[in-house]
């Protein structure tokens, strides 16, 4: 792995251990279990060939964060496996072997992310016995299957709405990365009446003004590979749909697409990150003096991690989908009260939150 023995900040909260090792050959893999306060760490485990040290630890804080706002009873972990070249029929053997390396870390509870996915977490289950986001099968809440992140944006919306800062009735979307996370954003807000003008995944883009088809384009994606060349929209450059005219734009795909460099381009007046980390802080400043409204990753993208942990603790699909409702019109409630001063960006409010939560459960920690 890359950056292997990269620096990333370190202060009171954390991380507690930050755990580096080879489960195969060809094979690298970090564990960052940032802070245990709340409970056990839960976190997904991204394969990226360019994954890095650094970023999974930026990762596990924003789990911390997470986890904290949503009153689970679980800290912040994350995980990264670096496997280039790696040929599909391998990944069993890959996760599998991850999986044997990761059985004394019984702080840390693996989920899926980018590159892994229901299936991952089930040989990981099998092989230690310890993973949420299984498959239905196994008893799990799929939660990429069902959408649990992209219905937590849609509540996101609701409660923007219900505010009067958002006229969700032909709003106009864009999502950058069409995935499980972005898809089901789209359909859920296309169901609220807005209008999805442009989308993206790692290969193209495509945009129609008028609106896409949400359905079409996902059917297109799944046969052709990508979003590129649908027919109901005209093919654009893939990074340059985060600039055009919308009122609500979602970052669903990698860290840091929206940056100093490109933040003065953005139209929209709501950012959702569905991503995490998708935006840096320097371009969230830039952003906030603009008046664009930022609902950070730790608190929209929290539907995923609140339904991993209603399936951890036993409870079915249902109850988890009625809890992310729950969970995050709390905490979209609270963090829009600390923004009405006008004090402090949505970013802040939310560390604040975490922060408070956080330190009220380290005087509940033994010292001695």
């Amino acid at each position: 792995m890359d950056q292997v023995h990269a620096s990333w900040a370190v202060d009171e909260l954390g991380p507690a251990l930050v755990a580096s090792f080879r489960p195969c050959a060809g094979v690298e893999a970090v564990v960052v279990v940032d802070n245990v306060a709340l409970g056990p760490a839960i976190g997904g485990v991204r394969m990226r060939p360019d994954i890095t040290a650094g970023e999974v630890a930026r990762l596990a804080r924003a789990m911390t964060m997470k986890n904290a706002l949503a009153g689970l009873p679980h800290g912040g972990g994350k995980a990264g496996i670096a496997a280039p070249g790696l040929a599909a029929a391998d990944h069993e053997r890959v996760m599998r072997a991850f999986a044997r390396a990761i059985r004394q870390l019984t702080d840390y509870i693996p989920g899926p992310d980018m590159g892994t996915n229901e299936t991952s977490m089930a040989y990981v289950h099998d092989e230690i016995g310890r993973a949420v986001g299984l498959p239905r099968v196994l008893g799990g809440v799929p939660l990429d299957e069902l959408g649990a992140t992209g219905f937590g944006l849609a509540v996101c919306a609701d409660v923007l709405s219900e505010a009067k800062m958002l006229r969700l009735g032909g709003a106009r979307v864009v999502i950058q990365g069409f995935g499980a996370v972005g898809w089901h954003a789209a359909r859920l807000l296309a169901e609220r009446g807005a209008t999805i003008v442009a989308v993206s995944d790692s290969q193209g883009a495509t945009w129609n003004p008028g609106g896409l088809d949400v359905a079409a384009v996902r059917m297109h994606q799944k046969s052709a590979g990508s979003v590129a060349g649908f027919p109901g929209g005209a093919a654009v450059p893939r990074d340059d749909i985060v600039g055009f005219d919308c009122e609500i734009l979602i970052p669903a795909a990698q860290p840091d697409v929206v940056t100093a460099d490109n933040a003065g381009k953005i139209s929209a007046r709501v950012i959702l990150e569905g991503a995490n980390i998708p935006i840096t802080v320097q371009a969230e400043a830039q952003l906030a003096e603009r008046g664009v409204l930022c609902i950070p990753d730790v608190v929209a993208n929290s539907g995923g991690v609140i339904c991993a942990a209603a399936e951890y603790r036993g409870a079915g699909h249902a109850e988890a989908f009625t809890e992310i409702e729950e969970k995050i019109r709390d905490t979209m409630a609270e963090l829009l009260d600390r923004l009405r001063p006008g004090t402090l960006t949505p970013r802040a409010a939310a560390e604040q939150m975490a922060q408070e939560r956080l330190g009220q459960a380290l005087t509940l920690r033994r010292r001695f």
